[in-house]
């Protein structure tokens, strides 16, 4: 028995939270001794919204950046970008056939981005949980990382490999989520009852990983808090409960010690110490960063290496779905 094969992506639409880090990445680092890990950036998901061509290769190249400058190892995981291997689209296409318009539309971004009348509402956008399946089932992918958002993508993941292997006979492997049991969702400075995005129209509620360190301390400042002025973890200090889980991951400290520790003192206090423990820890990501922005040579030799791995195995999988639908070979 081999390991059990990883499988997950961001999008390259812009620098990353300190959500997106803890939520994603720092969980992906840990798995990538335990597991074969696939970890995409996924440019093809990005083009569901308008994006300026420069911007998207220069985003692409610094999403590719961070996951190195954050631990991420070549020689231990395929790091890739999703438009190199062609079997994404073509699997869609297939995975299309069998999708059906119902289940699609139910799906939970789409509703609320119908509702919403955007000008952009395009094919792509409704058809986008397919695409995903297609990326998770190319790589017989065993475990799934996901939050609470990404579940009924997942779940549309397995219904279409059931759904592929009654049909034909089995191909695909259903995949698991893999649900990390330890930390918290990290959420918006200025509105803790909403998850921290860089798509925040305020930009103090979120703090982005390639944040200079005075720009991380204004915002910790300005973090919306209350007046019972106590440390505590509660539900009833939502604020609060959100800079100690900030200060939680970047410490090391389990909440209790930093009750204890903080249960005395006031708010000033405390936000200026999760302030430095934030930009403590990410000082060596941002330091790691512009090395390998200087390294384009070493950024292409990654992904191109990769995609030779990632485009073997994909092939792979896609030969057995194409002669099980009734293609010729090619």
């Amino acid at each position: 028995m081999g390991k059990k094969t990883v499988f997950s992506g961001i999008q390259p639409s812009g620098s990353l939270t300190i959500g997106n880090y803890i939520g994603a990445i720092k969980n992906w680092i840990s798995l990538q001794n335990e597991y074969d890990c696939y970890y995409c950036i996924v440019d093809l998901h990005a083009i569901t919204v308008p994006q300026v061509p420069k911007d998207l290769r220069k985003n692409t190249l610094e999403l590719l950046s961070i996951y190195l400058a954050s631990g991420l190892d070549p020689e231990k995981s395929t790091i890739f970008i999703q438009s190199h291997i062609p079997a994404h689209a073509e699997l869609t296409w297939v995975l299309n056939t069998i999708s059906y318009m119902g289940q699609l539309g139910r799906m939970t971004q789409y509703k609320e981005k119908s509702q919403r009348s955007e000008e952009n509402l395009n094919a792509g956008l409704f058809t986008y949980p397919v695409l995903m399946a297609a990326d998770i089932l190319l790589y017989q992918t065993d475990l799934v990382p996901v939050g609470e958002d990404q579940k009924q993508h997942l779940e549309l993941a397995r219904d279409l490999a059931e759904r592929f292997n009654n049909r034909y006979s089995p191909t695909f492997k259903v995949p698991e989520p893999l649900i990390k049991k330890e930390g918290a969702k990290i959420m918006s400075l200025q509105n803790p009852k909403s998850k921290m995005s860089k798509s925040d129209e305020n930009e103090n509620g979120y703090i982005l990983i390639l944040d200079k360190p005075d720009v991380i301390r204004k915002k910790v400042k300005r973090a919306v808090t209350d007046s019972i002025g106590k440390v505590k973890y509660n539900d009833e200090q939502l604020g609060i409960k959100n800079l100690m889980n900030i200060y939680s991951v970047f410490s090391g400290d389990s909440i209790q010690e930093i009750e204890n520790r903080y249960g005395g003192t006031g708010y000033g206090k405390f936000k200026e110490d999760v302030a430095e423990v934030v930009v403590e820890g990410l000082t060596p990501i941002q330091e790691k960063y512009d090395y390998y922005m200087k390294n384009k040579d070493y950024l292409e030799k990654v992904y191109k290496q990769a995609a030779e791995k990632a485009n073997y195995i994909s092939m792979k999988t896609l030969r057995k779905v194409y002669r099980k639908v009734g293609f010729i070979q090619r």
